[in-house]
């Protein structure tokens, strides 16, 4: 009864074999191998972007730092959500690729930045004044840190914010195959079409040992990424092993299949959750649910074997996060849901 983070799953099999598969012979290093033309090639294909610059690293602060530091000079401010990744999680990762950018915080509700708060954020740091930071690219989280989702208008609505301002935007995409699985849309109509400049495409939360890719909509850019990556030592000489997975990721919409897993498991945990009179604390969108657990049942849940974040709160309650990957079998989640 794992519901601790999506993090800790199992590679997918068709991942290992493809490994397995890729682990004869020779093949060129440092991202010239054959295997990488075939990746590029699809997700060109899945974006509908034949132009659009891939690359491949094995996490995803690395994919969000880098991408963040080809996209803002150290003077200026990344726009994110207070509760963004890039902001929690990372450890200063992108202040410290972008030279010294400046994230400022955009409020948000349910996990999510409205247009107007991100207007007003961005008036915070006027172009022009030499006593403050410039304004500089906004960063969308998708699936957000509360576990909902951003439809396609709202993309665009954020994104029509940055234009509006002359900023670029990326796309923190850790767990893109969920938002895509749940909200049945468009690659491309959540991305570049919507006005994303840059997407970390994640693939470790969904059934991965460990690869990313940035992709980079205008190549513009490209060539001054490549240098960040090999700068940064995140460029695998044996690059082929993690070219091997995301193909595999990539063949027959695997990484759909995983994701729609994913969600559908969570949302048979929302309805054992709310049968049980445990109501979610964010609206459950993707594969990952907030709630306040009542002591009692929580010690049971523990004492069972059951593993999730969880912090006391001042009412008693147990809040936990929990989250359900592709692989999480059916009898663990029904006993974890007898035991609620």
């Amino acid at each position: 009864m794992f519901f601790a983070s999506d993090n800790a799953g199992p590679a997918h099999p068709l991942v290992m074999q493809a490994l397995i598969d890729a682990n004869t012979g020779y093949q060129p290093s440092y991202g010239a191998d054959t295997i990488m033309e075939s990746v590029r090639d699809r997700i060109r294909e899945v974006f509908q972007a034949p132009e659009a610059a891939v690359y491949l690293v094995a996490t995803g602060t690395a994919a969000n730092a880098l991408l963040l530091g080809t996209m803002a000079q150290p003077w200026q401010a990344v726009f994110c959500a207070d509760l963004a990744h890039v902001e929690m999680d990372e450890c200063g990762a992108p202040e410290f690729f972008t030279g010294g950018a400046k994230l400022s915080l955009v409020p948000t509700t349910n996990g999510k930045m409205s247009p107007d708060a991100l207007s007003a954020t961005i008036a915070k740091h006027p172009a022009g004044v030499v006593h403050g930071v410039q304004p500089g690219p906004v960063t969308i989280t998708q699936v957000t840190e509360t576990g909902t989702l951003y439809t396609v208008d709202e993309v665009n609505a954020l994104t029509g914010i940055a234009r509006a301002n002359g900023l670029p935007v990326h796309m923190d995409g850790a767990r893109f195959a969920n938002a895509i699985a749940a909200l049945n849309c468009s690659p491309a109509d959540m991305t570049w079409r919507a006005g994303v400049d840059t997407l970390s495409f994640g693939g470790t939360k969904n059934g991965l040992l460990g690869v990313e890719a940035a992709v980079i909509f205008d190549p513009e850019n490209a060539w001054e990424f490549e240098l960040r990556r090999k700068r940064g030592a995140h460029l695998f000489s044996k690059h082929r092993y993690l070219s091997a997975q995301m193909l595999a990721y990539l063949t027959d919409d695997l990484w759909l299949e995983m994701a729609r897993a994913a969600n559908a498991k969570a949302g048979r945990l929302e309805a054992g959750l709310r049968a049980a009179g445990i109501e979610p604390e964010f609206p459950v969108q993707a594969n990952m649910i907030f709630a306040d657990i009542p002591a009692e049942i929580h010690a049971r849940a523990m004492a069972a074997g059951a593993q999730y974040h969880a912090s006391q709160t001042a009412k008693g309650a147990f809040a936990a996060r929990l989250v359900c990957d592709w692989s999480l079998p059916d009898t663990e989640l029904a006993r974890f849901i007898e035991l609620l």
